[in-house]
């Protein structure tokens, strides 16, 4: 397995592939769990060659103690894509992917305002500008999202298509805990008794109810909710439990049996 931490040598690494060979990437900022794995797998499956980035993106960022406390485990991470058969880790430094120091950046203005957008100006700004420039590095046949960040998940397909980007986008299914809590690397940063409430989260957003009745739920249970809305197929919400932000969605008639 390659790891590599500069443009150049991600580029020379790249060329020296088989163009008739096809490359999967698995856009990624660490802190590696059980979902993670999962999009590695199907990539490994899918393609020739399974590449994966990881890279904390300050520019999606518009608080900066989250980016101070985003979890750390570079070499945990290593070990996981070692394992499941990685071939190729980019793991750049900030001057070296954005040399323009984020002059230059890719922006939406319809959905990335709503939902998670409304409540983190800027945060899809960075989001798209590090997939493009990712898209352009790894030139990959298909590229691999979890269905998580459904929101997130919309806007790289939407640019995708506004782009003529000739990469396909592979949506995966949410990786749950037993207690169905979403996966996710900020479950890091929960206390051992916010991590037993947070499992209300997602049995609280299942609630076949209205949304507003669905946040006064969420709220009367302790959580501070920034929304829970329908949007594109889905139930999404966002909320705050021990100061840490968790994100879930749910298919929409979810809670009525589906």
């Amino acid at each position: 397995m390659e790891i590599l931490t500069s443009i150049r040598a991600w580029q020379v690494w790249r060329d020296s592939i088989d163009p008739q060979k096809q490359v999967g990437l698995v856009p990624t900022m660490g802190a590696l769990h059980a979902g993670h794995r999962s999009l590695i797998q199907r990539c490994r499956r899918e393609n020739d060659i399974c590449t994966i980035s990881l890279f904390v993106n300050p520019t999606q960022f518009n608080d900066q103690s989250d980016l101070e406390n985003y979890p750390n485990t570079f070499d945990a991470d290593c070990r996981l894509c070692e394992a499941e058969g990685v071939d190729a880790i980019f793991s750049p430094e900030y001057g070296d992917l954005y040399p323009d120091d984020y002059r230059y950046r890719v922006t939406e203005d319809e959905v990335s305002r709503l939902l998670c957008g409304a409540h983190r100006p800027g945060h899809f700004d960075g989001v798209l500008s590090v997939v493009m420039k990712l898209f352009h590095l790894a030139r990959p046949k298909r590229a691999y999202f979890g269905e998580k960040d459904w929101q997130q998940l919309q806007l790289v397909k939407g640019m995708v298509d506004a782009f003529f980007m000739p990469v396909t986008i592979v949506a995966c299914p949410t990786v749950r805990e037993t207690d169905n809590l979403a996966l996710s690397s900020r479950n890091f940063n929960l206390s051992q008794g916010h991590r037993r409430k947070a499992a209300a989260f997602p049995r609280l957003l299942a609630t076949p109810a209205p949304v507003e009745e669905v946040a006064r739920l969420l709220e009367a249970d302790g959580f501070e909710v920034d929304y829970v809305q329908d949007f594109n197929g889905r139930r999404c919400a966002a909320i705050h439990c021990g100061g840490v932000r968790l994100i879930d969605n749910l298919p929409l008639g979810y809670g009525d049996g589906q």
